[in-house]
């Protein structure tokens, strides 16, 4: 509430003024206002005795500004990539060791991978993740590895630093991701990664389904199909893939 009322008064507000907009008491105002200072999402200016929104929750308003852009670009090819492979498309982003997804398109079969928007999956479990980190350095994924571990959610989740390696440079040779049930028994995934414009990995594109229908041997063959999406969206997103990728 206070938030919305700084942002809607670019020229500021005075501290009565917002505390009987919210209904609340000048003294919890004032704390609740210090809290948002101390954080970045609120200044005062002494000359004026004015409250205004700090640059903080400007960068925040960006942050998700572009990330509803994001969305907005990929659900097209999202649902051309359901159609196509008759699987679940996922977008996701990574923040924090995790991958979130963002957006979903879900197959039309009965039976169907379902990872609601705002699901979380560890990056060394997850297809999205793995395409992401596997364009950072080494050293950048070793310490990713020893900050937040290897999770052992199936028995076929990585469990060691070498076969983190391994798959990392196998995904580097191939431009593209597996899950092989890494993440969930029974499920598997593959993915690639979308480049921004600045050439910085931006999110994950992939396809999962039911094991039984994505196997092995037809992994490879959806992998270059969602490489191909991913590329395509990321020069739908004004994107650059750098050189050192091969990818065209």
């Amino acid at each position: 509430m206070l938030l919305e009322a700084l942002a809607t008064r670019l020229e500021g507000t005075r501290l009565s003024d917002l505390a009987r907009e919210a209904g609340l008491a000048p003294s919890t105002t004032h704390r609740l206002l210090t809290t948002l200072e101390r954080n970045g999402f609120a200044q005062f200016d002494p000359m004026r005795s004015k409250w205004h929104v700090g640059r903080k929750a400007f960068a925040v308003g960006v942050a998700f500004t572009n990330l509803q852009s994001f969305i907005a670009a990929a659900l097209p090819l999202m649902r051309r990539l359901r159609d196509a492979t008759k699987e679940t498309a996922n977008l996701g982003i990574l923040e924090d060791g995790e991958v979130i997804t963002v957006a979903q398109v879900g197959s039309r079969e009965i039976i169907r991978a379902i990872s609601a928007p705002g699901g979380r999956a560890p990056v060394m479990n997850s297809g999205m993740g793995k395409a992401i980190v596997a364009t950072w350095p080494d050293d950048a994924i070793e310490a990713l590895v020893a900050r937040h571990g290897l999770r052992r959610l199936t028995r076929r989740s990585l469990r060691s630093m070498a076969a983190v390696r391994e798959d990392i440079e196998a995904i580097r040779q191939r431009g593209y991701a597996y899950d092989d049930e890494e993440f969930t028994s029974g499920m598997r995934c593959v993915a690639s990664v979308v480049w921004s414009a600045t050439g910085e990995p931006l999110g994950g594109l992939s396809v999962s389904a039911l094991a039984e229908r994505l196997t092995v041997s037809d992994m490879p063959a959806m992998g270059e199909r969602v490489r191909d999406l991913a590329l395509e969206l990321t020069h739908v997103m004004g994107g650059r893939v750098p050189p050192a990728t091969g990818a065209r």
